[in-house]
């Protein structure tokens, strides 16, 4: 999409009856503006507001998101005083909304982790996480297009809580994850199911990592500032119409659960995304099944964490 395109959308996000009250909460983006050189990193003083330039309060700030989190405590003191200042807003007219990380060293992924997504298959709910991935490269920003392959005619949606990782770590025990986690975001698991359930030996990555297919966003929530990850309202809506509606209450395996898993195998690192799952209601198993065609438009809603809309191209 052109940068006006996105600017256009994210006024008409702007215009939306959505709740925006300014607080406290720490909601980091990373964004870009046309009087500024490259992407910048800044804070969202409201769900649905517009943006703090964090490199306006200190020059000295990393410009992105990975290197901010790799600073750790440190940034993320700077950029509490930043919220506290009552600094200039940029209109959300004003800027383009990238992804609130990009070029994660890596994107994990868990499959079948609602116990109502389970029910919806008539399958036994997993013993042990279902771990696969998708390449970093299908990351775009929260009201980015979403393109249509060409190689599939089976494109679908999934909502998903992304945790976003914050400290490097590897056998991390589920006691201490949460000492790992920068916060949360919205993240689009689009998934091509010919690819996923057919093609490629029947192995999920090549249906799931097409580009555009991993939307994030708008914002990083960080973990002090979401009252409980795992008791949220969860939906996603295409053309307006609810077709996933659920709360992370009904994963299986929470964060904790996640990491300690997940590193197990691979050390974590800052930046590093992991997709929680998604609810029921997906467009494959429904009678007949449904996929997203041109045109479409979807949007995916987390309590707490905010609301992504992506144009299906």
């Amino acid at each position: 999409m052109l940068v006006s395109g996105r600017r256009r959308l994210a006024a008409l996000l702007q215009a939306q009856p959505w709740p925006f009250q300014p607080s406290r909460d720490m909601r980091l983006v990373q964004f870009q503006a046309p009087h500024l050189m490259g992407p910048h990193l800044g804070l969202e003083p409201g769900n649905g507001g517009g943006v703090i330039n964090l490199s306006a309060f200190d020059p000295t700030l990393p410009k992105t998101m990975i290197e901010f989190l790799g600073q750790g405590e440190a940034a993320l003191s700077v950029a509490k005083r930043a919220l506290a200042a009552q600094l200039p807003v940029l209109p959300r007219s004003d800027v383009t909304f990238l992804a609130p990380v990009t070029r994660p060293d890596k994107v994990v992924c868990v499959g079948m982790n609602y116990v109502d997504h389970c029910k919806e298959q008539n399958v036994p709910v997993p013993k042990e996480p279902i771990i696969f991935s998708k390449f970093s490269s299908s990351i775009v920003g929260p009201y980015d297009e979403v393109v249509l392959p060409p190689e599939s005619q089976e494109v679908d949606w999934e909502v998903e809580m992304a945790v976003v990782i914050g400290k490097k770590g590897k056998h991390i025990k589920a006691t201490d994850a949460m000492a790992h986690v920068a916060g949360f975001t919205v993240a689009h698991d689009v998934s091509a199911r010919d690819w996923q359930m057919r093609r490629n030996g029947k192995q999920w990555l090549l249906g799931k990592t097409f580009d555009t297919f991993c939307p994030l966003g708008p914002a990083l929530v960080t973990k002090d500032s979401v009252a409980d990850p795992h008791n949220l309202k969860i939906c996603c809506r295409v053309n307006g119409e609810v077709v996933q509606s659920s709360n992370t209450n009904q994963m299986v395996f929470k964060t904790e659960e996640l990491i300690a898993w997940v590193s197990q195998f691979v050390t974590l690192f800052p930046g590093d995304v992991i997709l929680t799952g998604t609810p029921p209601g997906v467009g494959v198993f429904r009678k007949p099944p449904v996929f997203l065609k041109k045109g479409d438009e979807v949007q995916c809603e987390i309590e707490e964490l905010g609301v992504i809309v992506n144009k299906v191209v």
